[in-house]
């Protein structure tokens, strides 16, 4: 019975027998109209623990946080309080670092707050691992009967999702199952499974914005845009899928393919006859920190046909700015293999003006949000006015980006930008739809 019901590392219950103790539990409070909580207790970084100190370590840890999960609740707080059961139990481990708990007898939904407030402030008492005192935390998931679930599998399953809820809040704190979060983690594992194969159905398709010299009109390059078609939502746009493909690393394929994809589309242009055209790809800060970075852009450059020259590798302030010593070479390395280097969305990061003058940049971009409001407000116009000033006297191009109406357009023209993309020159576009601008005026 013992192996079959508890832990053999922590003496707890362990998933069969806590699921059976919920089924008794839930059959009784739906017969009394009582109401119940589940809590889904996981360690924080546990893989951590395991990584610095070893296995062995991280066993006695989860032995150490079974123990004061133990301790800190109360007999007022027990699993299962049923009189006519012998052996109730308030916490077993579910497997791996994750514990649950189970709170019967509630009043209200504070309750439970305050069991949870305890837990996580015991499990951050500091504890000795391997002769170093070591502080760990939790993040705790509620679902409470029978709103967030009437049977044991929808309570775990919920509680379940209110943990992983609680993590991404930041770790060290609990989250109550809400239907509305639920919904959206649906939605977003629903986005993540196809856009893991959005790459192989080549569902993922390139725009390209142009960038023209304001003063003649005429587009001298353009800045490649990933768009998803997907089959059943249409066209997902960049800024629900672009973060999820950060999160997940799936940034590092897309990213590999927005670039040889564009540099083959540069090479047709060129063949066409549009040799002067340039071609500005967006580089995400896993694929630029990724080891042979340099080698692999040269290298995907030079398999379409193309000199280096012709292509724009475009950063943000915060990609510059997470190792600034790795980030320099690193841009002395494409410097070197004559890959232009332009910085986006400038003024929007923190990136410190004594650190700009060691960058080898060749462009900076003035970010939308200065430009969509230079005519009405002062400080937006000194800045972007700033900005242009300061790329001049680096010997750097400027390009404004978001430009939208003529007014915008003139006042940059006035402050000395002459290179310019937004909405008032044109929108991305398939390439088919592109060329025929190409070189127009």
């Amino acid at each position: 019975r013992t192996l079959t019901l508890y832990d053999t590392l922590t003496g707890l219950p362990n998933r069969q027998f806590f699921k059976e103790q919920l089924d008794h539990s839930l059959a009784l409070a739906q017969r009394l109209k009582l109401s119940l909580a589940v809590l889904v207790l996981d360690i924080d970084r546990f893989q951590r623990i395991n990584e610095t100190f070893g296995h062995g370590v991280g066993d006695q840890l989860l032995k150490e946080a079974g123990t004061r999960l133990t301790r800190i609740l109360r007999d007022a707080d027990y699993v299962a309080r049923v009189e006519t059961s012998a052996e109730t139990h308030n916490v077993a481990r579910l497997g791996g670092d994750e514990f649950t708990i189970m709170l019967t007898g509630l009043t209200q939904a504070e309750d439970v707050a305050k069991v949870a407030r305890r837990l996580l402030n015991e499990t951050a008492r500091p504890l000795q691992l391997d002769g170093q005192e070591v502080v760990v935390t939790a993040s705790i998931g509620i679902a409470v009967f029978p709103t967030d679930g009437t049977d044991t599998d929808t309570l775990l399953k919920n509680a379940d999702s209110a943990m992983y809820f609680a993590k991404k809040q930041g770790k060290n704190n609990y989250q109550f199952f809400s239907a509305s979060t639920n919904a959206r983690s649906f939605q977003k594992l629903g986005l993540e499974n196809g856009l893991r194969k959005a790459l192989e159905r080549e569902e993922l398709v390139l725009h390209y914005q142009p960038k023209v010299d304001a003063a003649g009109g005429v587009i001298f390059g353009v800045e490649a845009l990933v768009r998803w078609k997907h089959p059943d939502l249409g066209m997902v746009p960049p800024g629900d899928f672009i973060p999820l493909a950060e999160e997940t690393g799936l940034i590092l394929p897309i990213g590999e393919w927005v670039l040889g994809e564009a540099c083959r589309q540069l090479s047709a242009w060129r063949a066409a006859g549009f040799a002067d055209l340039t071609m500005a790809v967006n580089m995400a800060s896993q694929n630029f920190a990724q080891k042979g970075f340099v080698k692999r852009v040269t290298a995907c450059i030079l398999s379409a046909g193309l000199v280096p020259e012709g292509v724009e590798i475009e950063v943000t302030e915060s990609v510059l700015m997470q190792d600034v010593e790795a980030t320099i070479a690193t841009l002395r390395a494409l410097k070197e293999n004559g890959i232009a280097l332009s910085v986006d969305d400038f003024g929007t990061g923190y990136s410190s003006l004594a650190y700009l003058k060691r960058f080898p940049i060749d462009t900076l971009k003035i970010d939308r949000s200065f430009v969509r409001d230079v005519m009405s407000n002062r400080e937006d116009a000194a800045i972007t006015s700033a900005i242009i000033t300061l790329a001049k006297r680096l010997d750097m191009q400027v390009v404004a980006e978001g430009v939208e109406t003529a007014e915008q357009a003139a006042f940059l023209r006035r402050e000395g930008c002459h290179l310019m993309q937004g909405y008032f020159f044109g929108r991305p576009l398939a390439a088919v739809d592109l060329t025929p601008l190409l070189g127009v005026s």
